[in-house]
């Protein structure tokens, strides 16, 4: 048996011995604040390609905002520019995410408002791409690019890339090309069992650690649904969400890892892209109402 069948074995006895972690245990981890969440404001019927306001952006985020230090964008157009500005005036930080596909001039209105707002001190950090080379949108040096653009128009303002874990190991180039290694993490996807999750998790972390060298590696995204399809082993259920959400903060509070949950909010606009499953990775309902703890 190899080691992390091994590690796997054993992390699979603990599962069986320990007390199902509860809604109170979630309770006590939010009121402790926890470091990061992934934001998106829409509402039922809204998604990529509605025009955001202002007000919108307040409201969803005062649902959130005393609960996490940080939350994270993933766009600087369509009135998701005002997610940081609206951020920073309710005391929060934020990972500024710039989108880029293999639409070249949307990239340049994505590029030109991201710079402007971490000029202006509206980005603590900036993900440049989101899952580019997982989706094979662009080459390793047209995101190099990219990144540099950044890095050279908003020095001091730390810049790196978010994908799956394991394209870290695939691209070294574009690893060291980054200040910060944002690394997504989900055993859910790769159809792992609740029972395994965290610890293959935790496998992915440390994976992509081992190529980062001495940058930082963040976990930009990390979640569980509890509701929708299962993907080979991995059950979307309530218990299973709570599960993963307590195992993943009570290791990363322990030993400092920052790791953006996914999601804030659900959103059902991930249904057309991600089956059913997509609209439910949020800590609270589609109206805001917290879903693993009481308040």
């Amino acid at each position: 048996m190899s080691k992390l069948a091994n590690l796997y074995s054993r992390r699979y006895q603990d599962y069986l011995n320990q007390k199902a972690p509860s809604r109170e245990t979630v309770g006590e981890l939010i009121k402790q604040n926890i470091h990061g969440l992934c934001f998106s404001p829409y509402v039922e019927g809204q998604g990529p390609g509605t025009e955001l306001s202002e007000q919108q952006v307040v409201e969803r985020l005062s649902i959130i905002a005393k609960h996490t230090g940080w939350i994270r964008s993933f766009s600087c157009t369509e009135g998701n520019e005002h997610i940081p500005v609206v951020a920073k005036r309710m005391g929060l930080k934020t990972m500024v995410g710039i989108w880029l596909d293999e639409d070249l001039e949307h990239n340049e209105l994505e590029m030109a408002k991201g710079i402007e707002l971490a000029k202006a001190g509206y980005a603590d950090l900036v993900a440049v791409g989101n899952e580019v080379l997982l989706r094979e949108e662009l080459s390793e040096q047209q995101l190099i690019d990219y990144m540099n653009r950044v890095r050279e128009a908003a020095p001091g303002v730390p810049v790196g890339y978010v994908d799956a874990y394991y394209l870290f190991e695939n691209h070294r180039a574009v690893t060291d090309a980054c200040d910060v290694v944002f690394a997504n993490c989900y055993p859910f996807w790769e159809g792992y069992s609740i029972e395994h999750a965290h610890v293959y998790m935790k496998d992915m972390y440390y994976r992509a650690k081992a190529v980062a060298g001495e940058r930082p590696v963040i976990i930009s995204e990390t979640g569980w649904p509890n509701l929708g399809t299962a993907e080979g082993n991995a059950v979307p259920s309530e218990e299973n969400a709570i599960r993963y959400f307590t195992q993943t903060y009570q290791w990363a509070n322990q030993l400092g890892v920052e790791v953006f949950y996914f999601a804030a909010l659900d959103e059902a606009w991930k249904v057309e892209k991600e089956g059913d499953v997509g609209a439910y990775w949020g800590l609270w309902d589609k109206d805001g109402k917290p879903k693993y703890w009481d308040e």
